[in-house]
């Protein structure tokens, strides 16, 4: 490109930017602006609309996840004590809130080690907070591929630009470049805003899932202290049953002073009484002659 080219440009940019007295100046069109970005901007207004969806769709989620029911950790305490497992439950299934559905399923272990209890209720609050967290990947995804894709329309628009410039020759006009223009510089700021906005709600969703987390545990951690007593309480209660138990059965048991009275048998009034003969003394007595 010669001297006389670059100069025609300049001249052609300095009219275009110097209006003559008298011509009104068009209003800036957002519009008209984004249509001229071409096809890349069909893009970015997609994927705008999926996070604005996501975004709005999390928040409603997060909000009522972080509602706390103060009464849920004292009743599942008064009917464990009970031994009433089967209501617990069922408070938990009608409040149907991440923590109630973690806590459901502590009770329904409650018949196991301590540590396994454990284990399991982590192993449902990984599940409850992996749903929380669905569609921030996404989120995630679009804050960084927008600018991205802003910068594609600069490189495009630019190379629509050259080409157009190419094809002109020495009679280049601004209008057969501004297109190009157009789409390098809108898709840039398109895609600036697009990831900018869409960082600061992933973000702003993460914050709101970490506080939730932070609520979940602090509920297991209050649950766990629950079973702990629960079960002392019952052990303490077993062990007073078996030491009271061997005193009652001896007590039942103890000895009975029976006065034992001889019984003198009497002969029937009808039948006649026969009287024993006295015993005559069997020795004889021997009188020896005189001599």
């Amino acid at each position: 490109m010669n001297t006389d080219t670059l100069a025609i440009v300049g001249d052609s940019l300095a009219n275009t930017l110097s209006p003559a007295t008298g011509t009104a100046q068009e209003s800036l069109n957002v519009l008209d602006l984004a249509v001229k970005g071409g096809w890349i901007m069909i893009i970015l207004l997609i994927l705008s609309v999926i996070g604005v969806y996501i975004f709005f769709e999390r928040f409603t989620a997060l909000r009522k996840a972080a509602l706390k029911n103060p009464s849920l950790l004292p009743r599942l305490h008064d009917n464990i004590k009970e031994g009433d497992f089967k209501s617990a439950i069922n408070y938990c299934n009608r409040l149907n809130t991440p923590a109630s559905r973690i806590l459901a399923k502590g009770v329904k272990d409650y018949r196991l080690d301590n540590t396994s209890i454990r284990q399991a209720l982590e192993n449902s609050a990984g599940l409850e907070i992996a749903a929380l967290e669905k569609g921030l990947p996404v989120l995630s995804t679009i804050s960084a591929v927008a600018p991205m894709l802003g910068f594609l329309g600069t490189v495009t628009g630019m190379v629509q630009a050259f080409w157009n410039m190419s094809q002109a020759g020495d009679n280049i006009e601004v209008s057969s470049l501004s297109g190009g223009i157009y789409e390098a510089m809108v898709t840039t700021v398109g895609g600036l805003i697009v990831g900018i906005v869409a960082i600061f709600a992933y973000n702003y969703l993460v914050s709101k899932v970490d506080k939730v987390q932070n609520s979940m545990e602090a509920d297991i951690i209050s649950f766990l202290e629950i079973v702990v007593e629960t079960k002392e309480e019952a052990a303490l209660n077993e062990q007073s049953a078996v030491c009271v138990a061997p005193a009652v059965h001896a007590e039942k048991t103890a000895p009975v002073a029976v006065e034992i009275v001889p019984v003198v048998e009497s002969a029937p009034a009808n039948e006649p009484r026969v009287e024993e003969p006295e015993k005559q003394d069997s020795s004889v007595v021997f009188n020896a002659p005189e001599i």
